[in-house]
């Protein structure tokens, strides 16, 4: 009987997608170091064929950037997989220590409770901006929680006494827990949803 493989060789994959939207998106298949290599860069849309985790490191690879700039230099982890791979390794084991759960749900359930389910497009008609509710796609929902998490965790450790691991530790417990006063990222999902409720 062959070894059941492990998220750094530590953490069981036997994780169930709850929201049924997200399912195919959250790509679970077990790794032991969650690397692809960007096989799978050269065609749109494939993102979702990588390990969540490996997105998750990429997306701590430029936590700084916003819309179309740095609103924060990204220059002190830009390229260091490794450094980042640690970070990421690091902050699951404290997860552990606190939750006594298994790291790799409590960071499932934190992306389901962070991803948006509605947000705002605006269009011009004539001379005028109208802005509309829209419903958001699931690999999108996926993208902009991965995305709120990083930035998020990012800007509590940038330039404070608060380190990168304890700050990703705190924001994936804060989303987990559903608390907007711990989580930045379900406060972001809370205010684009009020702001699509009022353009409905």
């Amino acid at each position: 009987m062959s070894e059941e493989i492990k998220l750094f060789g530590k953490w069981p994959y036997d994780v169930k997608v709850l929201d049924k939207g997200l399912e195919r998106y959250i790509n679970l298949t077990p790794k032991i170091i969650p690397k692809s290599c960007g096989r799978h860069a050269k065609y749109q849309f494939h993102k979702s064929k990588m390990n969540i985790v490996e997105r998750l490191i990429t997306h701590l690879m430029v936590p700084g950037h916003k819309g179309k700039k740095h609103v924060l230099t990204s220059g002190r982890v830009v390229g260091r997989w490794q450094t980042t791979y640690k970070i990421v390794e690091k902050a699951f084991d404290k997860i552990y220590e606190i939750t006594k759960k298994n790291p790799l749900e409590v960071f499932v359930r934190a992306i389901e409770n962070a991803a948006i389910r509605e947000e705002i497009a605006a269009y011009q008609v004539g001379g005028i901006i109208v802005r509309k509710a829209v419903v958001t796609s699931p690999q999108r929902r996926v993208d902009l929680a991965l995305r709120h998490i990083a930035q998020a965790a990012y800007r509590k450790a940038f330039g404070k006494k608060a380190n990168m691991v304890d700050a990703l530790v705190e924001e994936i417990i804060g989303a987990y827990e559903n608390n907007p006063t711990k989580s930045e990222a379900i406060r972001e999902k809370e205010r684009i949803e009020k702001e699509a409720e009022g353009a409905r």
